[in-house]
Parts: C-alpha cells; structure tokens; sequence
C-alpha cells in the first residue's frame, strides 16, 4: 500500500484507492479536451474564410419600377429598362475585375440575385460562383415589375446568403426606386445580420442606390453604417454603381468618402 499524508496523519490507499483517484481525472481530463477542441473549432471557423468577395444583389421588381426617368440620350424610358441595362454592367465590371489580375488567376467571387415576389423575397439566381452570362440573361429577359416593395425581407434572404459563404469580403447592393411597403423595414433587418456577422467573427457591409427616390429616405440605415446613394436618371445610376463596386466593394476603399 501507499502512504499519503493528510493533514499529518498517514492516509492508506490501496488499489481501490488509486483506481478511484484516476477514475476522477478523466472527466477532469475529458472538459479540457472538449474546451480545447472548442477552442480549435473556433479558431478554424474564424480561418476558414477564403480571400475573395461574396456579393448579393438586391433588384427592385416592384410596380412603381414601370414608371419612366430620363435615359442616356435624355429621353424618357421605363426605370426597369434603365436598371436592366445598370445591371449588364454590373455584371461587365464584376467579370474584368474577376479576371484581370496580374497572377493570371482568377479572382474568387460569389454573387446572387434577389428580387421580389408579392410581399416576399425571391431568389432570382441562387447564389454562388459568379456567372456573368447568367446575370446578363436575367437582365436582357426581365420585363414585368409589380407588386409592392419588401426591402427589409429580402435584405434579410441577401444577407444570409453572404453570410454563409467562405469568401472573406461581403457585400450586399440593394438597387431600389422606393421604401419598404411590405414587411419589416431594412433598418430593422440590419442590425440583426451585423449581428450575425459579428458572431461569426466577419463584416458585413450594405450600400443602398436610391433610384428616382431622394437619398434621405434611407437615412436609418445610413446611420447604422450602410452606403447609401442616389440617382435620378440613367447617367447617374451608372456613375453610382460605378462608384459603389470599384470604391467599396472590389477595392474595398471603405474610406473613401460617400458621394450625396
């Protein structure tokens, strides 16, 4: 037998006693391996994002988008004309800042088209690797805007799906000519995928194009940190979309200052 000593007296184990003291280290020893591998499973999620730029795209499809503003030329022409030409060269710039790079690799980048449906989000094209053919055959083939205006929800569906992509840069640009008339509002929404964000140790951004709409009206998403814009005509919508995806999103200059 072995003698410990215990408060100056002599304790006996014997090999029930020894059996009994390391049956009590493994639970001792089973937390610590389950708070480290904790500890490794946070640190790989937060390392398992990729460099690249995770991108959705919010396209208003509401009824007021029949409505007609100047074009290129100055002439008068449907704001879902005008946006599906805006929404082309989305897609142009996104495609050359994909691939001229001077590795001649392409540049990773993940997109989605979010639109809406009655009072509800829609999932225009899910979202995924970037294909700038699909985005431009939505564009070209798009001609039928109704129903009312779920910003907030449909925010929200954008939101998530960046959210959960691995690429480390996130982006949601929202294209709309009016404020929510259906469901909670994106001032609402938006500090919930901040959030959401900032649990899943990333950031997420928000820019707003206010189209044939007066910028103030998105003042409450503004305040909480999202780019917001606005156009009245076609010249003007290409030159702030223009501005938002080579200033904020593909060259990530958050510190450029917003134009009015």
């Amino acid at each position: 037998m072995t003698q410990l000593l215990t408060m100056g007296r002599p304790l006996r184990l014997g090999l029930g006693g020894r059996a009994r003291s390391k049956m009590k280290e493994i639970p001792s020893l089973a937390l610590l391996t389950v708070l480290g591998l904790g500890t490794l499973h946070a640190a790989s999620t937060c390392s398992a994002e990729e460099e690249g730029v995770a991108l959705a795209i919010v396209y208003d499809t509401s009824g007021s988008m029949r409505d007609r503003v100047a074009d290129q030329a100055g002439r008068s022409a449907p704001k879902y004309v005008i946006a599906n030409r805006a929404l082309k060269a989305v897609a142009d710039q996104i495609q050359a800042f994909a691939t001229n790079t001077a590795s001649g690799a392409p540049r990773k980048i993940d997109t989605g088209l979010f639109t809406f449906h009655r009072e509800q989000a829609h999932v225009a094209i899910p979202f995924g690797p970037f294909d700038a053919a699909t985005l431009r055959h939505w564009a070209e083939r798009f001609s039928t805007p109704n129903g009312n205006t779920p910003l907030g929800r449909t925010l929200s569906a954008a939101g998530q799906s960046v959210l959960k992509s691995r690429l480390s840069r996130k982006h949601v640009l929202v294209i709309t000519d009016g404020i929510n008339t259906a469901g909670p509002t994106p001032a609402a929404i938006l500090p919930r995928l901040k959030q959401e964000a900032a649990q899943k140790g990333t950031r997420l951004s928000v820019h707003f194009v206010a189209f044939d709409v007066k910028g103030k009206v998105f003042n409450s998403v503004k305040k909480q940190g999202a780019t917001v814009v606005a156009a009245a005509d076609e010249k003007q919508l290409n030159l702030q979309l223009q501005y938002i995806l080579q200033q904020r999103i593909l060259l990530e200059d958050e510190e450029t200052p917003q134009k009015k």
